[in-house]
């Protein structure tokens, strides 16, 4: 006799298949808000945390651009990992106070923000030869404003009612896992074998940093006349 399949096996196979469609189909075009509710607590921790990861690698060149910066300054993990800690807690907070609407600040306002919280990272790896203590509290200032960045991708994708919470949380997780993917990268693709250099700075962070600080000119000059 031909098996049927129960409800809990249609459950977990619809979350493998919403799964699978989050990782091969860009953000921008997720399943619709109601089928996310279909789907188990496991399922949604599951997806999300993926999603989290998706923003920064590979969707989120502006936050890799970021966080770029502030490794390029730095190139030792304690200090750069910290930083990221900083960054992640600023989001958290925001992202979490968007998503239950306490905040709702326009993207035409945050988008530049964000470009403009690039550029100045960048511009201060030019002109500041090492890391000053004032780089956490920066860092801390300008994860708030990501972090509401981060809530208008969150918003287009929706949240699943019955794991609202569950499913925040492990998206700022998915976060801190892609930020921490490239802070990795970087220190053993780049510092460990160059950052000891004399000419380290010269070559790598002022001219690294200058490009990343053309781009951020040009987003912020983009997203605010253009966007």
């Amino acid at each position: 006799m031909q098996k049927r399949f129960s409800p809990a096996s249609w459950r977990t196979a619809t979350g493998m298949l919403f799964l699978f469609c989050s990782v091969a189909i860009p953000a921008s075009a997720h399943v619709a808000v109601q089928e996310l509710d279909k789907l188990s607590k496991t399922d949604a921790a599951t997806l999300y945390l993926v999603l989290g990861f998706q923003h920064i690698l590979p969707l989120g060149l502006d936050h890799i651009f970021f966080v770029m910066s502030l490794f390029l300054l730095s190139p030792k993990l304690k200090p750069i990992v910290l930083q990221s800690t900083a960054f992640t807690l600023a989001h958290s907070v925001t992202l979490c106070l968007a998503a239950y609407q306490v905040i709702n600040p326009p993207s035409r306002i945050i988008e530049p923000l964000i470009a403009v919280s690039i550029l100045y990272v960048a511009i201060e790896n030019i002109y500041s030869p090492r890391l000053k203590t004032s780089r956490l509290g920066i860092v801390f200032a300008f994860g708030l404003i990501h972090g509401l960045g981060f809530a208008g991708a969150l918003a287009n994708m929706g949240l699943p009612k019955n794991a609202y919470f569950l499913s925040l949380i492990m998206f700022n997780i998915g976060v801190e896992l892609g930020q921490l993917t490239i802070i990795l990268a970087a220190y053993f693709l780049l510092a460990k074998w160059f950052a000891h250099k004399k000419w380290y700075r010269e070559r790598i962070v002022v001219p690294l940093s200058f490009l990343i600080a053309v781009v951020a000119a040009i987003w912020t000059i983009q997203r605010i006349f253009f966007v």
